[in-house]
């Protein structure tokens, strides 16, 4: 099994002015550790379930370009994009200078977008979720568009291009790799299997998660599309430093179910450190599952 790295905690001591140390030397140590993925989240604001709204928060993409130029080998997405934030030709842009500028490392990583209160607070439109489900398929559909040799129009429900030019071209062939992030059956499962490369499953326990790759089973035969193809991930919680048995032992679970990269969030108040300690006491025993 492989392990991300999932920086959403900017609460860190010295503030503000410590950041691009904390965060420069936690990609560097990821980058050093043999850590295939670095993600952050897409939130104007930090999450009210895990701090406060006045906690800091970087926006997502400014952190991706920032750790592309101090790392050489670890893929690059958001977990993930928010798509009412971006205007979708806008989005594959970034996507591709980001391609570009990393050195073909750039995926993205989508999601149909939740927390209304940044919304609102910073003039984001934030539509009923049916038509923010609507706007996350036409996004996929523009990207697709941006990224292949078709530089026609898009003409969707919500979303009207002229011409979809994107020079210079991302350097991953076909394109960037897409991962959608969620959990819902009906729709955001539907959408992995009929567009992505790899989910994100907010799934609760080994059981759930189970069931979850079973409706994208169901949606992948319905589709024609190969459910091999599709590269199974989660998010995951471990100390390091602490005991790691019952991480382990959980991780062979959702290794036996087809998950093959688990994300973990660094700890403060030194991430960099907490990355070290991983790559040194966890990912070996980790790589070994599978």
């Amino acid at each position: 099994m492989q392990a991300g790295i999932h920086f959403m905690n900017f609460t860190l001591p010295g503030g503000g002015p410590s950041l691009r140390k904390a965060v420069g030397d936690t990609a560097v140590a990821a980058d050093e550790a043999g850590i295939e993925w670095f993600t952050a989240m897409d939130h104007y604001f930090q999450m009210e379930h895990f701090a406060t709204a006045h906690d800091p928060m970087l926006e997502g993409y400014s952190v991706l370009n920032f750790v592309a130029a101090k790392t050489e080998r670890v893929r690059l997405s958001l977990l993930v994009t928010g798509v009412t934030y971006r205007y979708p030709g806008l989005l594959a842009k970034i996507v591709t200078s980001l391609d570009v500028l990393s050195g073909g490392r750039a995926m993205l990583g989508i999601g149909a977008a939740w927390y209304e209160r940044e919304h609102r607070a910073l003039g984001a439109p934030y539509p009923p979720v049916a038509e923010r489900f609507e706007r996350l398929e036409e996004t996929l559909q523009i990207c697709e568009q941006m990224w292949s040799d078709d530089e026609g129009p898009y003409d969707g429900k919500h979303y009207q291009l002229a011409e979809t030019i994107c020079e210079p071209r991302p350097l991953q062939s076909p394109r960037p790799p897409i991962l959608i992030g969620g959990g819902g059956e009906k729709k955001t499962l539907r959408l992995v299997a009929q567009y992505a490369d790899a989910c994100n499953l907010f799934g609760s326990s080994p059981d759930d998660v189970a069931h979850k790759l079973e409706v994208l089973r169901g949606h992948c035969d319905a589709l024609g599309r190969d459910y091999d193809a599709i590269k199974k991930t989660i998010i995951g919680r471990v100390d390091p430093e602490g005991d790691i048995s019952p991480f382990l032992s959980q991780m062979e679970q959702y290794a036996a179910l087809g998950v093959s990269l688990v994300e973990v969030a660094p700890l403060p108040p030194d991430p960099a450190r907490f990355v070290t300690a991983f790559g040194e006491k966890v990912l070996p025993r980790l790589s070994q599952i599978g």
